[in-house]
């Protein structure tokens, strides 16, 4: 009594058609899909719709990042375009070269395109001589390469040298002599080279081949190992291109005049660990450190070195007075 009928299916029907309606307008306001972005900028270079673009349209697309892009990389992307040597660029070739290299190069700010980018140093990993009260930034520069070619060169030492030496001595003398390499580089820079960033795994990586190398020199006639002057001399080579590439970015000009280079005295500390105590931690493996009593004598040496660049580094700076780079 007193209640309303309820609507028949019909009705209700037709009323749910009409909420439909309602919402296909805000339904077609989505976001458009990435590959549709890339062909909006596609379609531009090609008004005939040909599916096709010149070379010379896609150069000028590049070097209108000209302020982003490396020169040299552009025409790296410039030979890969026209790889075919037909002067054409179908529109997938495009979405390969442009989505790829442009927004993993220039806007994720990653080392694919440029060996160094002005917003590399915001990296909370990096260490930057503004920001060296942030301890972690002494061990953390590890994790960051400044460039493929860099990066690439860390990684076959690493593989070259440092898998099988943690075969033979196990992963804890190992990673001791690479994380103490690793922390003097930082601070041979923040004693030797005050105003330059750090980045790579250099010192760590030049500890464990230093070490070994004069380990193989040391013990050279009673070593049998195959093929041990091969393996030294490719891993003296790969260490000179390394630091030859260093040292020339270090004192190169600045494309991004407020981001300096990183340094190169990083692969210089671990040089000096790799000859002190990675000689003595590779060279009687099956000995106990605590029985070689010139193992003490260089982890004291360390352990001095280690107190006094910290001393530097809450000192020295400000009674120098230096000049800096900016803060990232």
């Amino acid at each position: 009594m007193g209640e309303h009928p309820s609507p028949g299916p019909a009705v209700a029907a037709c009323a749910e058609a009409e909420r439909i309606e309602e919402l296909e307008p805000e339904a077609e306001e989505r976001p458009a899909a990435p590959e549709d972005h890339w062909k909006v900028l596609f379609d531009q270079f090609d008004p005939g719709n040909t599916g096709y673009i010149s070379t010379g349209k896609f150069r000028s697309l590049l070097e209108s990042h000209s302020s982003k892009l490396d020169p040299h990389k552009r025409e790296v992307l410039l030979a890969l375009a026209d790889s075919h040597a037909d002067g054409q660029i179908c529109y997938q070739d495009f979405v390969n070269l442009v989505a790829f290299f442009l927004y993993n190069g220039v806007s994720l700010d990653q080392f694919v395109l440029q060996v160094t980018h002005p917003r590399y140093l915001k990296n909370s990993l990096v260490y930057h001589p503004q920001l060296r009260a942030q301890a972690w930034r002494f061990l953390t520069y590890i994790f960051m390469h400044a460039g493929i070619e860099h990066l690439g060169l860390n990684v076959v030492l690493q593989l070259l040298v440092g898998v099988p030496l943690e075969m033979v001595h196990g992963a804890t003398r190992i990673g001791l002599v690479y994380v103490a390499g690793v922390v003097a580089g930082s601070l041979a820079v923040s004693v030797a080279d005050m105003t330059a960033p750090v980045v790579g795994s250099s010192g760590g990586v030049y500890a464990l081949v230093s070490a070994h190398l004069a380990n193989i020199v040391m013990n050279w006639s009673g070593m049998k190992c195959q093929f041990k002057l091969l393996r030294m001399a490719v891993a003296l080579v790969c260490m000179s291109m390394e630091f030859g590439r260093a040292v020339w970015l270090r004192f190169h000009p600045s494309a991004y005049p407020p981001c300096p280079h990183p340094s190169f005295v990083a692969h210089l500390g671990g040089v000096a660990v790799g000859i002190t105590l990675g000689v003595v931690v590779l060279r009687n493996y099956e000995q106990r450190l605590q029985d070689q009593s010139l193992w003490w004598i260089f982890v004291a040496m360390y352990t001095v070195f280690v107190l006094f660049a910290v001393f530097w580094n809450i000192f020295a700076y400000t009674l120098l007075d230096l000049k800096l780079p900016p803060p990232p």
